[in-house]
């Protein structure tokens, strides 16, 4: 299940890709409109900034603008710096591989080809998928 702090993250990216002005827009500005809290919006928009999709702009006519274009930022990107592995279990993640404690061979295991089709399917949505897909 996708945790709010990622639902949240892309509709902050989202907003902040739709609208026609590219100065920066203030964080009580896009938690009104996308109706989240300010304060975990806050936390949200400073590990996107952190990661390179956000940059920010301080004192008066501050707040958040995307640094590179829509088309740019990829799905895949986005929900691993916000919701960690895209996979299900460690056994068939790409970037965050752990082997599982209860399971003595993983090529016979059937949770782990199971996953392995889920993890292969979620990515071809993610790696095919910018945020300019997103508003369009």
């Amino acid at each position: 299940m996708l945790s709010k702090k990622t639902k949240y993250g892309l509709k902050a990216l989202t907003y902040l890709a739709s609208i026609d002005r590219k100065e920066p827009m203030q964080i009580a500005e896009i938690a009104k409109h996308e109706n989240i809290s300010q304060k975990f919006l806050e936390s949200i928009l400073l590990t996107l900034r952190r990661n390179g999709f956000l940059g920010s702009k301080k004192g008066k006519g501050g707040g958040y603008y995307l640094i590179r274009e829509p088309h740019e930022i990829l799905m895949t990107s986005v929900i691993r710096v916000l919701e960690g592995p895209i996979a299900m279990v460690p056994c068939v993640s790409l970037n965050f591989y752990e082997k599982c404690d209860d399971c003595p061979d993983e090529n016979k295991c059937s949770v782990h080809k199971l996953m392995l089709q889920v993890r292969d399917s979620a990515l071809e949505v993610y790696r095919n998928t910018t945020l300019a897909d997103l508003i369009s």
